[in-house]
């Protein structure tokens, strides 16, 4: 006997339904992606028992008229794309015709749908991909999803369900996704009964403070950068603010959110220096590029993409998030354009170094002072330490005072510390006569000497 043959339309699409709605919040995050496509303005999410329950859709979009209430739960049916080609310029949030059929495969589900130039809308009722009716109903203009009992024909999926506050997070992650790629939009969150947020229409800075809390006004830096290949505009937080758990990394690409340890790879380095081993900076960002450029048909769940130059969106959401940072001052930072004055040299000797496996290798200071262009210009551009504090002051930007002030004290074992009661007062301290450390108003800057030197040596003789 043959032993191939083919399995029901119910079995096929609860397996299928798999790919796509993996819990609650797997529904949630279709159903609201639906109702941005359809042009809402104001949509509700009503929420019970953690989405186990109900999960409620409510939207003032343009509506489906009755022909596309019904057809909508066919599967691979969709008003996204019509051909191939169309996969390339894709500015939809949703396109493979998959969701509602899955969910609608697992769940017992309710649409109420009208168009605006419609008198009467639409009900229509579907338990595990059977429709029980489908009838004219007098409702607002847009469309409303009720999905109840999820996975009440599948129970081993349903067992394998975590506890209701798990469940909540996972909704609360896809809802604060989908709010942020779209402050345009006012959205309410109901849980219970319960307003746990309401979201006005807003520019995304304050959408983030009405989503994580007026903690956040505080930490903000704009980030914007505009190419002819891509755009990149959002915020980024201080490095202060940085955290040691993930969560609060946000990547939208033309407002959709991914995932992409590439492109967090890029703001990590972007913040080096600047925020502790293992901790995570927080940022909001939006790269708008041509949808030719991006290959989103890649998961059903599609937040996984790829780029047809990914060195190139690198470099340049690196270079953004390091000029937000430095626009707005986050990093204390040695600026060698501003205007110092190095022509004053002097005999005196800067503190000589111990030899280093860098210089014993044949560092580019010792190549420096063997060049036939230059007689030793490290004694030739020796300075005293006034003239070395000054532009190191200067070009920090720090602030200075007419009094005279000693430079520390040898108070501390393992300090050693120079006196000069000519210098204006600096609140700094040489330490092992390899480090000065300065005072600033948000912290302290630690110089590497000879590291500092050769930089005003470079700037100098380039």
């Amino acid at each position: 006997m043959d032993i191939i043959h083919l399995l029901s339309d119910t079995i096929a699409n609860q397996i299928a339904a798999g790919e796509v709605v993996q819990r609650p919040a797997s529904a949630v995050k279709e159903l609201m992606e639906n109702a941005i496509d359809a042009d809402a303005t104001e949509i509700q999410l009503i929420i019970k028992d953690s989405g186990k329950t109900l999960i409620q859709i409510i939207d003032n979009g343009k509506g489906m008229s009755v022909t596309d209430v019904r057809m909508s739960f066919e599967r691979h049916a969709t008003s996204k794309i019509s051909k191939s080609e169309d996969l390339f310029a894709i500015r939809t949030m949703g396109f493979r015709g998959e969701a509602l059929a899955s969910i609608a495969a697992v769940a017992q589900v309710d649409v109420k749908s009208k168009r605006a130039e419609d008198e009467l809308g639409t009900l229509l009722s579907i338990e595990g991909s059977e429709v029980k009716t489908q009838e004219p109903v007098s409702t607002a203009t847009g469309t409303s999803i009720s999905v109840k009992n999820l996975f009440y024909n599948v129970p081993a999926r349903r067992k394998f369900l975590k506890s209701n506050p798990v469940e909540m997070k996972h909704i609360l992650d896809e809802f604060h996704r989908v709010a942020l790629a779209h402050p345009e939009v006012a959205f309410d969150l109901f849980h219970n009964d319960i307003d746990l947020y309401k979201l006005p229409i807003a520019k995304l800075s304050k959408r983030i403070v009405d989503v994580f809390g007026k903690n956040y006004r505080q930490q903000l830096a704009g980030c914007e950068e505009i190419t002819p290949y891509v755009s990149i505009n959002g915020f980024v937080g201080k490095p202060e603010a940085a955290k040691k758990t993930r969560g609060d990394q946000y990547f939208f690409i033309n407002h959709r959110f991914i995932k992409s340890p590439y492109l967090h790879h890029a703001v990590t380095m972007a913040f080096e220096g600047t925020i502790p081993d293992r901790h995570y900076p927080f940022y909001v960002l939006n790269i708008e590029i041509d949808p030719s450029h991006v290959d989103i048909n890649i998961h059903p769940q599609k937040t996984e993409i790829k780029f047809d130059d990914e060195k190139a969106v690198y470099s340049i959401l690196r270079s953004a998030v390091r000029q937000a940072i430095g626009v707005y001052n986050l990093t204390p930072s040695i600026d060698f354009d501003s205007d110092i004055n190095f022509g004053n040299l002097t005999n005196f000797k800067m503190p000589e170094k111990a030899p280093t496996a860098f210089d014993r290798a044949g560092s580019s200071v010792s190549n420096f002072e063997k060049s036939s262009s230059f007689q030793n210009p490290r004694k030739e551009a020796q300075q005293d330490w006034k003239t070395l504090y000054e532009g190191l002051e200067s070009a920090a930007n720090f602030q200075k005072t007419d009094e005279n002030v000693h430079m520390g004290s040898k108070a501390n074992s393992g300090i050693d510390t120079q006196v000069k009661p000519d210098l204006e007062e600096v609140d700094a301290v040489q330490i092992h006569l390899k480090y000065i450390a300065l005072q600033v108003k948000s912290g302290m800057l630690l110089i590497d000497e000879k590291a500092a030197w050769e930089r005003i040596l470079f700037e100098k003789y380039e």
